[in-house]
């Protein structure tokens, strides 16, 4: 029995890549759409897009999915399987930088215990002598984070982005409009997918990925480009595991007074002392708050 990883699904359909005896996927054969075997669905187990499975073939040079491997790790939204590498796309402009949903997609990363890379685009659009992506840029970086600062139009940074995602699965997510198609057309020549205009009025940009699938950039590398979001919700997150997704915050939280602060109100809090003096940055630590209402309400909602 063949092995092999999903690079699409697509209405019920898994379009497979077989994987050498090496371990390397055969790029260049052409995928075998593959259905999954009922067992599957009764036992709970939804195949998805960078799972490593073994499958049978059919007539038709179709497939059956038969087994899903053993997972590296696993996203819910979006739902893609064995990434290592988050790429989180935040446009300088058009749509302005959102600091707060990139922090929301920082915290989903952090759960999810993924490796993460922040890249800054259309940095040919900075108005202020590029103020802006140096402040956000270094704030990231103190913190711990990765950052690299890009521009489709003019190509910088493309390079350098390229050699960073070889080797490995990677996903794509990011604000709407953000470029992440365009930056994927640089990256992989010849892929030609569809862009998104960009709403002034409203500030943001056309949904134009309607489902994931796996792009290979060479190298041994992937790229699962994924739906734009507008927005996350926190239903899948424990508002107790918060502050822990909070990086900067972990080695004052073990000095707090009180086993399991909220680092909200507490009396000799230590996240709070080092908010106070200038050690976390203001806006990530309201960014925390307001994550943690947000939290406290949805629970009780549901």
């Amino acid at each position: 029995m063949p092995e092999g990883i999903i690079i699409k699904a697509l209405s019920g359909y898994y379009y497979v890549k077989p994987v050498r005896e090496n371990g390397e996927i055969a790029v260049n054969e052409e995928a075998v759409q593959c259905r999954g075997r009922g067992i599957l669905k009764k036992k709970g187990h939804t195949p998805l897009v960078g799972d490593r499975i073994m499958y049978s073939l059919t007539e038709n040079n179709e497939g059956t999915v038969d087994e899903i491997l053993p997972r590296e790790s696993e996203l819910i939204r979006p739902p893609v399987a064995n990434v290592k590498l988050a790429v989180l796309l935040f446009s300088v402009r058009e749509p302005d930088m959102n600091l707060s949903l990139l922090d929301k997609f920082l915290v989903h990363i952090e759960h999810s215990g993924l490796d993460t890379l922040i890249v800054l685009t259309k940095q040919d659009l900075e108005e202020d002598e590029g103020r802006t992506v140096e402040q956000v840029k270094s704030l990231y970086e103190q913190i711990g984070y990765e950052v690299m600062v890009t521009s489709s139009l003019t190509g910088s940074g493309s390079d350098e982005l390229h050699k960073r995602l070889a080797g490995s699965i990677s996903v794509f997510s990011g604000q709407s409009g953000v470029g992440k198609s365009t930056l994927l057309n640089r990256l992989i020549p010849g892929l030609e997918l569809e862009t998104g205009e960009i709403s002034l009025r409203l500030g943001r940009g056309r949904h134009t990925t309607r489902h994931v699938e796996l792009l290979d950039i060479g190298g041994g590398g992937f790229v699962a480009d994924t739906p734009g979001f507008s927005q996350l919700d926190f239903l899948e997150l424990g508002v107790e595991e918060l502050s822990v997704c909070f990086r900067e915050f972990s080695a004052y939280a073990e000095e707090c007074k009180f086993r399991g602060c909220s680092h909200l109100h507490e009396p000799g809090c230590k996240v709070i002392e080092a908010k106070e003096a200038g050690e976390i940055a203001e806006s990530r630590y309201e960014h925390y708050k307001q994550f943690y209402t947000e939290m406290k309400e949805k629970k009780r909602r549901y």
